[in-house]
């Protein structure tokens, strides 16, 4: 059997990020809480939603969280969440003009996958897996699928 030939990328590979890891996560939780309560309040989503979108949290750490960024260390889960949300986000704005695109996830959405939700409360009750099937519908019509 003969060994497939690809063609030689110019890129270097990207090593992936290790979520496990303390010294990640520590790194990358101020900034990432940052983004998340930026996108909330662009997106006008109820603190009652960002908290399930989060995972779950509940009101004392969620303030907590909110007022009081620097120094917290967020799960993998929820890094991984916020992840998705932010590409979510960039999509939605590479998609569609700012209104509309901060909009939209609150909008009334026809497509079957949001079975008569829309795409907040969507996300809110399916978890990352949601989260994900947003993030790939936003992607394949980016990418003209």
């Amino acid at each position: 059997m003969t060994a497939l030939n690809y063609p030689e990328t110019r890129y270097e590979p990207v090593p992936l990020v290790d979520l496990n890891s303390k010294e990640v996560r520590e790194r990358l939780s101020p900034s990432a809480l940052g983004a998340f309560f930026n996108m909330m309040e662009r997106w006008s989503v109820r603190d009652e939603d960002a908290r399930r979108l989060l995972g779950g949290v509940t009101n004392g750490p969620y303030y907590e969280m909110k007022k009081h960024r620097a120094g917290r260390v967020l799960d993998a889960d929820k890094l991984l969440r916020i992840s998705y949300l932010l590409g979510i986000f960039k999509a939605l704005h590479l998609l569609h003009g700012e209104k509309l695109a901060d909009e939209w996830v609150r909008l009334p959405n026809t497509n079957r996958i949001f079975a008569g939700l829309t795409p907040v409360d969507y996300m809110a009750k399916g978890g990352s897996a949601a989260m994900q099937m947003v993030r790939r519908l936003l992607d394949a019509r980016r990418g003209g699928v």
